[in-house]
């Protein structure tokens, strides 16, 4: 293992520049019309109208402008036709013995001929018990493990690696079975431009990938099509090989090798590579055999990673709910976020986070100053939410924020409410399947010189963000959900509450006391109460100090009236007591004490006013409504007042 101190962020920018360079030359290779195949087969091109063949390998040229018909090998001709139901077909041609491959659907019909390879004729017979093998296990680093060993048995390969591929293109070795002499290879990193995007485009259109030789320098296509029709070889088993990843090979000290993908849903997610240090061909049918080896583990990781992405989620889940349940009450929602049993940074773990809510700002963990990052973060790409590499990306901002190197912007809102997580600039090693710089190489482009494992130092970047990126964005939306419906549920709340004592309305009197009554054996009583002479203080004191009159009697109300009483202001100077589960009797005690309590002094603007109340009390009756009761208890209310008010009737 080879060191180097880390990278400075010039340093890696420019590494990254040369890598994209590479890419950039990789997919402008004419991988699909390279115009030649491997030196070990045969490729025909025939007009199927004609049957005159149309494009020939250069070992079998002198096929041009003739039909395979009048080559005397009626198992060839047989095999052309018939192929779309058989695949490969074993035929005779030129006194030798083939595997026929027939691309149907193909203009011109392709046919590819691989001599049989008698000595390997049942082999494939083994790819069934690795099948059933490997069809129990779960753990994605011990299905991959087996396989790869499974695959190193049946090929006779030297060496049999699992590759996976990252989201950002570069892949990483994850399995490596090997001959005891060989170097391991196992967890090394690769980059993207070691199977750029365009050759793992070719291999979701064709599952595996035979380079028999790097030595060869394959056979020439001889056409008798026009120069801009070149024959397409995306699907075929011969395709000729860059030149560049020949040379690649020849550095990795590989002669031969066959590798097969592992695809899921049309994504290339990994895949098996057997490299050999000699010239080593496997059979068609064997190829197709490990190809469904190859799409079985797909399926077994699907479905392995479905299930710790499902666990995974599911305790994202129940820490978000712990955090944003408390804000469908009247939790504030900084303490509920920022200061409860769990925290927002219990579901995103960073090494801080800033909360924006209206005109406040709150912090938790360690973070940088409020306002220089938030500052910060408004300078950043609009639409963008998440960094890793501040200081590589972003340099002149990053410098504001020292030590800060990755932020994640959640959005709450519309009016720029928003939690921003933060986390520091971290020192990682990754260890590289050889130097991934130009001392490896002889120019940009050219394939590293050596491949041994090579451990490098990476600054300017934080942990990377990944899954707990998606946890954030959903902990975004039920926060915005749930102050969606806490302001809902406020409104509707205030829809039912008098604004001037913060008293029960009408509007909620006429609903609840309907609903009381149509219950099971209603026990309820009214209380009508009015303030006699109020007019009086309106006239004489202001409605100012009316108001205040009214306030401090619809808390005096409040405070007499039993846990389970309903205390309503109708309006102007009229209230009601809903009492629940009591008589005439106890109602009238409630009565009594409400009017003594409205009897108190209570203190103006200006000194220390007097005012009594009159009431009327009613109790439930079968068949009685809300309206009946309220008219009822008003009328009760009126007695009282005739009979000099300040008391109680019934």
């Amino acid at each position: 293992m080879t060191d180097i101190p880390a990278l400075s962020h010039e340093e890696e920018r420019s590494r990254n520049a040369a890598e994209a360079l590479r890419l950039q030359e990789c997919s402008a290779e004419p991988l699909r019309t390279i115009g030649r195949i491997q030196s070990h087969g045969t490729l025909f091109a025939v007009d199927e109208q004609t049957g005159v063949v149309v494009v020939a390998s250069e070992n079998v040229e002198h096929w041009l402008g003739r039909t395979l018909a009048e080559s005397g090998s009626e198992t060839l001709v047989w095999a052309v036709a018939h192929a779309e139901a058989i695949d490969p077909i074993r035929a005779e041609f030129e006194g030798v013995d083939y595997d026929v491959i027939v691309h149907r659907g193909t203009v011109p019909l392709v046919v590819e001929l691989e001599p049989v390879a008698h000595q390997l004729e049942y082999v494939r017979t083994g790819v069934v018990s690795a099948i059933q093998n490997i069809s129990s296990i779960t753990d994605p680093h011990e299905l991959r493990t087996q396989a790869a060993a499974a695959i190193k048995q049946i090929t006779g390969f030297d060496r049999v690696m699992c590759y996976e591929f990252h989201d950002d293109g570069h892949g990483q070795i994850v399995a490596d079975e090997r001959e005891p002499d060989m170097e391991s290879y196992f967890g090394l990193h690769f980059p993207a431009s070691d199977i750029p995007s365009q050759a793992r485009a070719l291999y979701l259109r064709k599952r595996s990938r035979v380079i028999a030789h790097t030595d060869d320098p394959g056979l020439p296509l001889r056409a008798l099509l026009p120069e801009d029709q070149p024959l397409d070889l995306a699907e075929t088993e011969l395709r000729g090989v860059s030149p560049h990843h020949l040379q690649f090979m020849r550095n990795m000290g590989q002669v031969s090798t066959v590798s097969f993908a592992i695809v899921v849903d049309d994504r290339m997610i990994g895949m098996f590579t057997c490299a050999h240090r000699s010239p080593r061909r496997l059979p068609v049918l064997l190829r197709r055999s490990l190809e469904v080896l190859a799409s079985q583990v797909g399926t077994q990781l699907t479905a392995a990673l479905q299930i710790q992405q499902l666990r995974r989620q599911l305790d994202a889940r129940e820490r978000r709910v712990a955090i944003v349940a408390p804000l469908y009450g009247r939790t504030d929602v900084a303490s509920a976020l920022l200061s409860g049993t769990r925290t927002v940074l219990d579901v995103v773990p960073a090494d801080g986070v800033v909360l924006q809510h209206g005109d406040s700002v709150h912090t938790l963990g360690v973070v940088p100053p409020p306002a220089v990052l938030l500052s910060v973060v408004d300078e950043l790409d609009v639409g963008r939410l998440t960094w890793e590499a501040l200081p590589i990306e972003r340099p002149e901002l990053a410098v504001e924020v020292p030590g800060v190197a990755g932020i994640l912007i959640v959005p709450l809102g519309p009016d720029g409410d928003r939690l921003v997580f933060v986390r520091g600039e971290v020192t990682r090693d990754i260890e590289w399947l050889g130097d991934q710089g130009p001392a490896n190489r002889d120019h940009t482009l050219s394939p590293r010189r050596s491949f041994s494992a090579w451990r490098e130092s990476v600054t300017g970047r934080s942990l990377p963000w990944g899954v707990h990126a998606q946890d954030a964005l959903a902990l975004g939306e039920e926060i915005r959900a749930a102050l969606v419906a806490r302001e809902q549920a406020e409104l509707a709340e205030l829809a039912l509450r008098d604004s001037l004592t913060g008293l029960r309305n009408r509007r909620f009197l006429d609903d609840r006391l309907d609903a009381l009554l149509a219950g099971p054996h209603p026990s309820l009583a009214v209380i009508f109460l009015d303030l006699d002479e109020f007019k009086t203080v309106n006239d004489t004191r202001g409605h100012d100090v009316g108001d205040a009159v009214l306030a401090a009697v619809g808390k005096r109300l409040s405070g007499v009236a039993r846990a389970s009483d309903m205390v309503v202001r109708l309006g102007g100077d009229e209230f009601v007591i809903v009492c629940v589960g009591a008589g005439e009797t106890d109602a009238h005690h409630v009565a009594s004490r409400a009017i003594a309590a409205v009897g108190e002094p209570i203190a103006v603007e200006g000194g220390l006013l007097r005012i009594s109340a009159s009431a009327g009390v009613v109790a439930a009756r079968p068949a009685m409504t809300a309206a009946d009761m309220l008219a009822a208890a008003d009328s009760a209310m009126y007695r009282s007042k005739r009979a000099g008010g300040g008391r109680v009737s019934a």
